[in-house]
């Protein structure tokens, strides 16, 4: 569903992302981890079409930057990018009309009850707080019922509640065959959802594990990921 080939990307002399391929695939989740200034951000920039890049990337069989590939994919970016002078209600109509969505107001009205936030309907964008924020750009990502969505550092800003609800979205994602990539710094966050962890380091993939090949070794994820980071865990010397 989501194939990265051969991704690279340079901003002046510095080489943030270097000929990075993976893949995610349908019903599938996976997570990109790596320490501050990896690579992940710029990774995350490009396949959502927001930077130019060197190498290839396809969505649903479908060059990333082409409308085809748009309206089967769901982005939630770390900083939550809503019009301040738009209700929470016309944000998700705003969505609704650009994707030419039919029957949409029970799944809105859904989505905004399960995130509690169905009583604030009225409130404008810029009256809402990082956390509401940040519950409402997952509902207009949800809203389009994604094939492939991306998370970037998704459970900041989110309250327990609401963090506990997004972690059975992620398994009803997988379940209906989206595929799902996340990317944080946060393991401990995902330990319980994923599928395929890529680690990243230093504008490279420097780890690809499925949840398989990690349980047959009795690896912790958290250990192999400070390992091959070149770090000690915390509480070590």
């Amino acid at each position: 569903m989501l194939k990265v080939r051969n991704l690279s990307k340079r901003f002046d002399k510095v080489q943030a992302v270097d000929g990075v391929s993976f893949d995610v695939e349908p019903g599938e989740i996976a997570v990109l981890l790596g320490p501050n200034g990896a690579g992940k951000s710029t990774t995350i920039k490009s396949i959502a079409g927001l930077l130019r890049f060197e190498g290839q990337i396809h969505i649903n069989n479908v060059k990333n930057k082409e409308v085809e590939a748009k309206r089967a994919f769901g982005y939630i970016p770390e900083s939550p990018a809503l019009y301040e002078n738009l209700t929470v209600w016309e944000h998700l109509e705003f969505i609704a009309r650009a994707y030419s969505l039919g029957d949409w107001e029970d799944d809105a009205n859904r989505l905004l009850a399960r995130f509690e936030m169905d009583d604030k309907k009225d409130k404008l964008g810029k009256e809402l707080s990082k956390g509401m924020q940040q519950k409402l750009s997952i509902c207009c990502a949800l809203l389009i019922r994604p094939r492939m969505i991306m998370f970037d550092e998704p459970m900041i800003g989110l309250d327990p509640t609401a963090i506990k609800e997004l972690k059975s979205i992620f398994v009803e994602l997988k379940d209906s065959g989206c595929a799902v990539l996340i990317s944080t710094h946060l393991i401990d966050s995902v330990d319980e959802v994923w599928d395929k962890v890529l680690i990243m380091n230093k504008g490279k993939i420097v780890l690809i594990r499925t949840r398989s090949e990690l349980d047959s070794t009795g690896e912790s994820l958290e250990r192999i990921f400070f390992e091959v980071i070149g770090r000690k865990e915390e509480g070590e010397g």
